[in-house]
């Protein structure tokens, strides 16, 4: 599975400079006015993960394939959106689309760039986005609610089901709370998904600043990390000037001295997807052989059948046990081989959660 988050923010935050740093190349056009973005850009990424070229070495296999993820360039949103201000019907509909949302907000001052505020304050721009959400999926329930209610009280099971997932949500949009702080009991969840609300997706703050405070951030992105935290959301600090650099930079050894120089560990990619995946609940894990090497993502808590799913549905349907060895014990024992002649391979079932990092080998008969 490759995971699908939308860019969104108010116009001139950086999404699109962020973008083309991300796919490195430059797929979205950027540009200092409103409303540069309107059809929305996609691009496949690979994921970085060091135990990818570890197992490879091992494994001795002609190549590696990661696993994926998508980021779509959204149109910037205004006051007003969800009445169809601006481009707000666009924006709503793409963002319905996207498994999560990376809400970039401008953490930097600078003149020569226009804002669409007299001021930077990255809480209230963050608040004007998650208002809009919230006041489209508002209107949205209000619209379903009182024809679902007619079908409960007729005795219709799947509308009594339907209005039990949806009341509390209802109500929580009323009071200005997001769906997701609604928590969902097992026996809705289909329900809820099925509604496709948009402030149920997870939200990822992306912190745009300067190059100065890209290492230790600056009261605005401190500002931003609370908010998320009360939201129960993540929030990361990237500088899209720095990851617009760092991407012209071809030879790794280059990149590395580059950000050693600015105090940086990692690109802010990395920390994009790393947030991502908390965000998601995604786990990697990883398959090894004479021809390829490659990484695998899932939601974490699948079981065996599912992740061998993920590979092709044949191996879902034929399922007989998964060859498990741990990413550590991979490596500790120098591949394949040596952890076979340890004892750390294990053969696991139907039952068996997959976890991050497994190297798996599935057996299955079709």
């Amino acid at each position: 599975m490759s995971l699908n988050c939308g860019i969104v923010g108010l116009p001139n935050v950086g999404k699109s400079t962020l973008f083309n740093a991300l796919i490195q190349k430059a797929g979205a056009e950027v540009a200092n006015y409103p409303f540069c973005t309107i059809e929305p850009n996609a691009g496949r990424i690979a994921v970085p993960d060091p135990r990818l070229d570890q197992i490879l070495r091992l494994s001795k296999s002609p190549r590696a394939t990661p696993t994926f993820l998508e980021f779509v360039d959204i149109a910037g949103l205004v006051k007003g959106a969800s009445k169809g201000e601006g481009l707000g019907n666009q924006f709503l509909a793409n963002i319905r689309e996207v498994d999560a949302i990376v809400h970039v907000l401008r953490c930097f001052e600078d003149d020569n760039i226009l804002h669409s505020e007299v001021n930077i304050d990255p809480v209230r721009d963050a608040e004007v986005v998650g208002t809009e959400l919230l006041l489209a999926d508002l209107e949205s329930l209000e619209r379903r609610i009182e024809p679902i209610g007619k079908k409960a009280r007729g005795g219709d099971k799947d509308a009594k089901a339907r209005l039990a997932a949806v009341e509390p949500i209802l109500e929580a949009l009323r009071e200005g709370r997001s769906a997701r702080t609604v928590p969902v009991p097992p026996e809705h969840r289909r329900e809820v998904r099925n509604l496709q609300l948009l402030t149920t997706k997870p939200v990822l703050y992306a912190c745009n600043v300067d190059e100065g405070a890209a290492a230790d951030g600056n009261t605005h992105t401190q500002a931003v990390a609370r908010l998320a935290e009360a939201e129960g959301a993540e929030s990361v600090i990237i500088s899209a000037k720095i990851e617009a650099e760092v991407a012209q930079l071809t030879d790794e050894t280059e990149r590395r001295e580059f950000l050693e120089t600015l105090g940086l560990e990692e690109t802010g990619l990395a920390r994009v997807i790393s947030a991502g995946y908390r965000l998601l609940n995604l786990i990697t894990f990883f398959t090894t052989g004479p021809k390829e090497t490659r990484a695998w993502t899932v939601v974490e808590g699948s079981k065996a059948p599912r992740a061998a799913g993920a590979i092709h549905t044949d191996f879902e349907r034929g399922f007989i046990c998964a060859e498990t060895i741990s990413f550590e014990d991979f490596v500790t024992q120098g591949g394949e081989q040596g952890a076979r002649e340890a004892g750390k391979m294990r053969q696991e079932g139907r039952d068996y959660v997959v976890r991050d990092g497994d190297v798996i080998l599935f057996r299955f008969n079709v």
